[in-house]
Order: structure tokens, then sequence, then C-alpha cells
């Protein structure tokens, strides 16, 4: 069991959105995720902890969508966009969250991250969310070299293979935080 206090602790949901939700995931479906994350936001939200829902989007005309050259795309190669694809899944924000929009697998280059955290003295971050070896693992290792304690439960993130999933939580996750389930996470509210 971990025991964290409320003031200084976050949970970070990367990518719950139409769009990636909706995508073929494993271990677990995204409709999984999205409930056992809404039990967790739920827990989090009553006991005074920040709750930060991130989402990935680009401009009508994608001109904000990385372009560097690589040797497979997850573009959808010139097809747009649903115009709800990036939308949080229903049911998941309150206006009380703290939501920041990404163009690009992690969550800290170019947005108000670290600011946001920083400014609330938040110095530990719960991390879930879809997919595990994308955005969350790229937000993870910005986290951990801006000095955050991560944390990772495990069951509020999928990736797009359970091997990749897998991979993450068993080879990279343990160096550079602390691997864990939701269930066992104790918000301390007298601290």
């Amino acid at each position: 069991m971990l025991t964290l206090s409320p003031r200084t602790t976050a949970l970070l949901l990367i990518d719950l959105q139409n769009g990636i939700v909706a995508l073929p995931t494993a271990p677990y479906s995204g409709a999984e995720i999205v409930e056992r994350s809404k039990k967790a936001i739920d827990i989090f939200r009553r006991a005074g902890a920040s709750v930060i829902l991130v989402n990935v989007a680009f401009s009508p005309d994608g001109a904000d969508a990385l372009k560097a050259p690589v040797d497979r795309s997850l573009s959808a190669s010139g097809h747009s966009l649903p115009d709800n694809w990036s939308d949080l899944v229903e049911g998941l924000s309150q206006p009380s969250d703290i939501h920041v929009t990404k163009h690009q697998w992690g969550a800290f280059y170019g947005t108000d991250l670290d600011l946001q955290l920083r400014r609330r003295g938040i110095t530990t971050i719960v991390l879930g969310g879809i997919a595990t070896n994308m955005g969350v693992e790229s937000t993870a290792r910005a986290a951990h070299e801006h000095g955050y304690h991560v944390i990772f439960a495990e069951d509020l993130t999928s990736g797009l293979s359970e091997k990749m999933h897998h991979f993450s939580f068993e080879n990279i996750f343990p160096l550079i935080g602390n691997v864990t389930e939701s269930r066992k996470i104790i918000l301390n509210t007298s601290s």
C-alpha cells in the first residue's frame, strides 16, 4: 500500500478521449480503463487531490501535428479525424479538474503541465491512461526528468498491444517510479 498526501498528489490521466478509447487496446479495453478511471477520479476528488485530464488534439488543418520523418506513421494519412475525436470521454471531467491539451505523445513539452503542478505544490503523480508505451510512457519519462515522484497505476493503463504494455511495466516504469494498482493507493486526508 502507498499512502500519499492529497495536497501534494495529482491523478494524471492521459488521452482518455473518444478517438483513443475506441481503439483496440490490451490488456484492458478502453471501456475498462474509463470505468476504473472514473472510480479513481472520484476518490481523488473526494480527498481534495488534483485531477488532471490530458487530451491530444490538432488544429483543423493539422499544421500543429508532428511531421518528423518516421518509418511507420500513426497519422491518419490525409484522413480527417471525427469532430469529437479529441473530446474527453463523457463523465470524466468536471470544471474543478485541470485540463491540458498536448500536440504530441508526451504531456509536458509544449504545455503548461509543469507550471500547473508546481504552482499547486504537486510532487507526486499517479499516472494512467492510453497508450501505455506512447503517451503514458513519454509523459512518465518527462515527469521523472522534472523530478516528480511517479506512481504507475497498472489497472488504469492499457496499450495498443499486451506485449508493449507489459514491456513498459516490467522494464521501464520500475526504473523511473513505483508500479502498483489504484486500489493500493491511499490518500491520507489528515496529512
